[in-house]
């Protein structure tokens, strides 16, 4: 007995993908894109400066680095606000002393609780990315899609208020998106999100929203806190990086990005400090690395 030909019938395929958010492309496929007076490698160093409430809401899911001992969890929310009154602020200090402009992703509730961070985030220059109200404003399909479109506009709002610009960025906490998300993100007027890392390069979907993939594997938490590897090794993580795509690029007449996620809790400590100072030396001093924020990046590849 052989099989009805509708069967065989599906009417989302497609070259590449079942859906329609963007279109099938491979990386070695794609146009050459320049920075900046020819720089071959966009450095983009994103902090996450977040506020963790002292007890988990838990909806739809509990965030990365949040609360995790009985109520109250002095033990990690001291160590998180460690991040705010010490370690950013030895990582301002260290992104002035190269001239690195930075996309700071930032809780509403950090603008609300502590506004002069936020001033001295503008003074210096840095682009603040939203990310969300706080680190219990977690995002999946499970929330009703009022409650996000609320969340997204309060974060924004908030921010805007605050700062004085209204974010072109947003970051999902824990990168995670309902079904919803771009579509509510490109509503709210926002340009570009950061939550895929399904790239190395930006790219549009086909809503006209941009992503701008925030590699997570060189992410300070993954290489410190999840591997347990040192502040060395991260360092040297990230130099090989920055040679392979460089290399890569003159090889195909283009350039790269070199997106770094980092944490000021984790990265700010006096004991990593001297060897991330030394990693932003290193990456300031060869010619061809641009210290850029998302925005800039975003406008640069748009102008290619």
């Amino acid at each position: 007995m052989s099989l009805d030909p509708t069967y065989l019938e599906y009417p989302k395929r497609a070259q590449g993908y079942d859906h329609a958010l963007y279109p099938y492309s491979t990386l070695p496929s794609r146009p050459a894109v320049q920075w900046p007076q020819g720089k071959r490698v966009a450095v983009w160093f994103t902090l996450s400066l977040e506020w963790f409430p002292i007890t988990p809401s838990d909806t739809p899911f509990r965030a990365p680095g949040h609360m995790q001992t009985a109520y109250p969890d002095y033990r990690h929310y001291t160590s998180r606000e460690y991040g705010t009154r010490v370690g950013f602020y030895r990582l301002l200090d260290a992104f002035d002393r190269v001239g690195a402009k930075v996309s700071v992703a930032t809780n509403a509730a950090i603008a609300e609780r502590y506004p002069q961070v936020i001033a001295d985030i503008v003074a210096a220059g840095h682009e603040i990315i939203a990310h969300s109200t706080d680190m219990n404003g977690t995002i999946a399909s499970t929330l009703p899609v009022e409650d996000e479109r609320a969340l997204i506009t309060q974060s924004l709002a908030t921010l805007e208020r605050v700062s004085g610009t209204r974010p072109r960025g947003w970051h999902s906490i824990a990168r995670s998106q309902s079904f919803a998300t771009l579509d509510l993100l490109k509503e709210a007027g926002l340009d570009y999100c950061v939550d895929w890392v399904n790239d190395e390069m930006p790219y549009a979907f086909n809503n006209g929203l941009y992503n701008l993939p925030l590699n997570h594997e060189l992410s300070d938490r993954q290489i410190i806190n999840v591997q347990q590897q040192s502040i060395d090794s991260y360092a040297q993580q990230v130099l090989d990086a920055y040679d392979w795509l460089k290399a890569e690029g003159e090889a195909l007449n283009t350039a790269r990005m070199l997106p770094l996620h980092i944490t000021p809790y984790i990265i700010g400590l006096p004991y990593r400090m001297d060897a991330f100072e030394a990693l932003l030396a290193e990456l300031a001093a060869r010619p061809d690395t641009w210290f850029a924020r998302g925005s800039d990046i975003l406008d640069a590849f748009r102008a290619a």
